[in-house]
């Protein structure tokens, strides 16, 4: 058997192993979504309960203290955070099983097609530099699609979904006491004004981690003097961006890829950084596309933490590594703990229209 017949049965092998883990994964999932839908048919009946008290109260709002109102508001305010929360992870689960249902179907759909094919029979070897980026590539889209979406849907949870909750219950709360207590309606109508605000910051943040806009109309260097404002204003993290570049169009895959690596970055330092101040610099010399991000964090073993990466199969810069190789590019990360971090990442450039 040939080294390239060796290794199309090992990746045969490999899915068979994952088509096995991730039907357990699904039956599993598939539990988990059940009880989640039951849950959330409890909290539902419980809400309508305090809602039909709620009612209760305002037939007899003169005769009833402000504490037993308050009482009330708040327990349905509390059971309606519960009710939310519950079907946001009913339907983070729901999702999850689809996707697992996708990708176990798309591993049945590789064995049936090339369960077919016997290595120890075939004259010759198959082509091995087709084969083997294709297992690579099939198994890192999938992965990157689902934790982009997991991320995203943490993110909607997190963020806008559980703020737009609390603007809901405000707004009934003013409603209620605008003809009994308007001093109080307008303390609260302060308050939702700040939870609308709060809710458009997270949310055109979101639309920024995107895909943002001003990357297609505008080019790569006002959104990245934009987004790292944002970003600075978000984690309260002093950041600056530089680039004494002339501003001219690259080709759309090397914009979005530069944006990429920077935003990725930025995230891990908001997470594990502990950081005071971030530059991010570009230059742009009309072959080479070079971004720097340096910050004054704790630093970290590039390679034990890249060994990590790789034993936990997390993406993150192991992808955006492997994005910039393919555009002919580099990534280097430069770390010493204690002492900050470094990214510099090379891409060719390639100029756009105008």
């Amino acid at each position: 058997m040939t080294e390239g017949q060796l290794q199309l049965r090992q990746f045969l092998d490999k899915c068979r192993t994952e088509r096995e883990q991730t039907a357990k994964e699904l039956q599993e999932v598939g539990i988990l979504a059940q009880q989640s839908l039951a849950e959330v048919e409890r909290l539902a009946s419980r809400n309508a309960e305090l809602e039909s008290r709620l009612r209760q109260v305002e037939s007899n709002f003169d005769t009833i203290s402000r504490a037993d109102i308050q009482e009330i508001y708040n327990a349905i305010r509390r059971e309606q955070g519960r009710l939310f929360m519950m079907r946001g992870q009913a339907e983070l689960l729901q999702g999850k099983k689809e996707n697992l249902t996708r990708y176990q179907a798309l591993l049945d759909d590789v064995l049936s097609l090339v369960g077919f094919y016997d290595p120890s029979s075939a004259p010759e070897a198959p082509d091995e530099p087709a084969f083997r980026p294709a297992q690579s590539l099939v198994v890192r889209v999938i992965e990157a699609q689902e934790t982009e979406k997991q991320r995203l849907a943490r993110l909607m949870h997190d963020g806008p979904a559980q703020l737009l909750t609390n603007v809901i219950l405000q707004a009934e709360i003013c409603q209620r006491l605008l003809d009994t207590d308007p001093q109080r309606a307008r303390q609260e109508l302060d308050n939702l004004k700040n939870e609308v605000n709060k809710t458009f910051q997270r949310t055109r943040m979101l639309i920024a981690d995107l895909r943002p806009m001003m990357l297609d109309d505008l080019g790569l260097i006002p959104t990245l003097r934009r987004y790292v404002r944002m970003w600075s204003e978000e984690t309260e993290i002093e950041a600056e961006f530089n680039s004494a570049s002339r501003e001219h169009r690259l080709a759309s895959h090397a914009e979005v890829t530069v944006f990429r690596v920077v935003q990725e970055v930025l995230e891990n330092i908001a997470k594990h950084a502990k950081a005071s101040h971030v530059q991010v610099t570009l230059h742009l010399d009309g072959s080479t596309a070079r971004t720097i991000i340096e910050d004054d964090g704790i630093g970290f073993d590039v390679d034990e933490a890249l060994a990590k990466a790789d034993e936990r199969k997390t993406l993150g810069l192991a992808l955006i590594r492997d994005r910039a190789r393919m555009l002919g590019g580099t990534l280097d990360i430069e770390s010493v703990p204690g002492q900050g971090t470094r990214v510099v990442l090379d891409i060719p450039e390639t100029e756009g229209a105008l």
